[in-house]
């Protein structure tokens, strides 16, 4: 899940965030000695600008498909575009690189909000909250909280965030502290409700980004088992 590019150091020591999930909850610990050593790595920091344009660009495609039309955008501007020439640019233009009639207008309005402020610049984003950072994003069309959750963890090493609505998060939740059905895969209503995640989720403040990478290598402990048993 951690997006490809140039490593960078995190901005905490994972070391303290370990001893204090473990220390907090002992469940999540053991979950922590079956993973192993904390290995998340941040990927490179572009504008938010730049990042919020390639989440857009990605959004409801697959991989390779995203990377395609990402790489035809980049080439037309000979590298990601700023917001005034992504403004400047025909609809047309954009369709051509397989960009669809809702992507345009949401990276219209991202460079539009670019442009007045909403968006804050690279530096500017530094000084924020995460809060504040959420409800500013989530301003621009197309942009909800979980794609601003990601950039928060995966770009600005953002140590307390806790994506309460994603899949990985809430799947690796109910195999780590529920008892969950073996002999079937888990459906959507064997999944925790977002505020059980969130409710837990509170002992592990202020390191609920570390939490969160842990339940999401829960899911690939449960890919390579033949049976997953709930922690006990």
């Amino acid at each position: 899940m951690t997006p490809v590019g140039r490593s960078r150091k995190l901005p905490f020591d994972p070391d303290e965030a370990i001893a204090h999930l473990k220390a907090r909850d002992p469940k999540l610990g053991a979950l922590i000695d079956r993973v192993g050593a904390f290995a998340m790595r941040l990927g490179a920091a572009p504008s938010p600008f730049e990042s919020l344009l390639e989440a857009i660009l990605y959004q409801q495609l697959h991989g390779k498909a995203a990377a395609t039309i990402h790489g035809r955008v980049r080439d037309y501007y000979g590298g990601d575009p700023n917001p005034q020439a992504l403004i400047d640019t025909p609809d047309e233009r954009l369709r051509a690189a397989g960009v669809s009639g809702n992507k345009i207008k949401a990276l219209k309005d991202l460079a539009a909000k670019t442009l007045d402020g909403t968006v804050p610049t690279h530096s500017a984003i530094r000084r924020m909250s995460d809060a504040d950072i959420v409800e500013r994003l989530t301003e621009v069309r197309g942009i909800g909280p979980w794609t601003v959750e990601m950039l928060l963890i995966f770009r600005l090493g953002r140590p307390d965030v806790l994506p309460v609505t994603d899949y990985g998060v809430r799947k690796g939740y109910a195999l780590t502290f529920m008892r969950v059905p073996k002999s079937r895969p888990l459906a959507l209503e064997d999944l925790p409700k977002p505020d059980v995640v969130f409710r837990r989720g509170m002992r592990w403040k202020p390191f609920r980004s570390v939490a969160t990478w842990y339940l999401w290598r829960a899911c690939d402990l449960a890919k390579n088992e033949a049976a997953v048993l709930p922690l006990q």
